[in-house]
């Protein structure tokens, strides 16, 4: 490949601006799932444990002739909660209904969606814990008996009628389980909690991925982009695409190492796949508050955003790699985040020792 070097292609100016580690979904990515998603558990790659367990459900729930159970998916965005929806629909050979928690505003709104389920379908709602009270305790009914209650008429005339829905499965997908409500949480027949992809995993989808979009691509070139991933195969395939646009301009159209390594030069995320942001973040703790604690609230005001980015976005991955660390007091930096930024830990600069991790309760019980 080509050495990188400016240009001024069109292009290339856009990849350079894009959020190209974000694990929410951003600019092409519904277009590229449609092809990259896989449709069935032979495709699927990674979270072997979940997978198995899924295939037997499946198998039983066809053998008897019933819907699933419900199941909720949760975990950090981008690590499949929607294929994996999108599958079970494939192999249990129903309908896949797909919604998002605010999207569905009313009581009303949720009886057209219930009311049009065919037997066994799948009801699949994203940011489940969105959902408002009065939606939410509507919802129990429907997973419990099969059944909403709707009200006609109004004042002294008002009374509720039963409806009878088929019997579907709800799978609820959510990236704060903590949001969830007791209630709601305990009518799930099962609970998968999605992991962070280890990078042989991930170095096997982006070599799945890059046959889909013939795109030539070698073994080390491969675990380059896997390293860099944030253990998230959406943003393995993001990555996939950008350095694919850059070796395309820039290059003979192959993927190697040293063109990765180049793209990702270029896009400033580095080895263990940290961007801009993550890097800020890091020395926010270490520079300006010593290495913290330091609550969440003054992170998002020093970094300029919102609390909900801090938490579902950057914090997983650094917490999962253990370069922060959570106390009652706030964020610490770690040793390894130190390392990683090449800064003296704070007892070598004559500043107080680094503040060690402190689990909170919820924590320690591996909420």
């Amino acid at each position: 490949m080509a050495k990188a070097k400016p240009v001024s292609h069109p292009e290339v100016r856009a990849l350079e601006r894009s959020e190209s580690t974000d694990p929410k979904t951003n600019g092409d990515d519904a277009r590229f799932d449609r092809t990259l998603r896989p449709r069935t558990f032979d495709d699927y790659i990674g979270q072997e444990k979940h997978k198995e367990n899924l295939r037997v459900f499946v198998a039983a729930a066809k053998q008897r002739g019933e819907p699933l159970d419900h199941l909720l998916l949760c975990g950090p965005p981008g690590l499949g909660k929607t294929t994996l929806a999108q599958i079970l629909a494939h192999e249990m050979g129903v309908t896949l209904h797909m919604t998002n928690g605010p999207v569905i505003e009313h009581k009303g709104a949720l009886a057209g969606l219930l009311t049009k389920l065919e037997a066994r379908d799948i009801l699949f709602i994203d940011e489940i814990h969105r959902l408002s009270p009065v939606v939410e305790e509507s919802l129990y009914p429907a997973m419990e008996d099969f059944r909403i209650d709707v009200m006609t008429g109004e004042g002294a005339f008002a009374s509720s009628i039963q409806i009878d829905i088929r019997p579907f499965t709800l799978i609820g997908a959510t990236t704060r389980t903590g949001l969830l409500t007791a209630p709601l949480f305990s009518r799930f027949g099962h609970v998968v909690r999605l992991d962070f992809y280890p990078p042989a995993d991930l170095a096997r989808i982006v070599a799945r991925s890059a046959d889909l979009l013939e795109t030539t691509i070698d073994g080390p070139a491969c675990d380059a982009i896997a390293r860099r991933s944030r253990g998230t195969p959406r943003i393995a395939n993001r990555l996939l695409r950008r350095v694919r646009d850059f070796a395309q301009v820039l290059g003979d159209g192959k993927i190697n190492e040293r063109g990765v390594r180049d793209a990702a030069a270029r896009l400033e995320i580095d080895d263990v796949g940290f961007d801009e942001m993550d890097r800020r973040l890091l020395r926010v703790i270490i520079d300006d508050y010593e290495g913290g604690p330091v609550g969440v609230e003054t992170l998002a005001a020093a970094l300029g955003e919102p609390r909900d980015t801090i938490e579902d976005v950057y914090e997983p991955f650094l917490l999962q790699q253990g370069f922060i660390g959570r106390t009652p007091r706030g964020r610490v930096a770690t040793r390894k985040a130190y390392e990683h930024l090449g800064v003296k830990p704070a007892q070598e600069r004559g500043a107080r020792p680094i503040a060690q991790p402190q689990l909170f309760d919820d924590e320690k019980r591996g909420k």
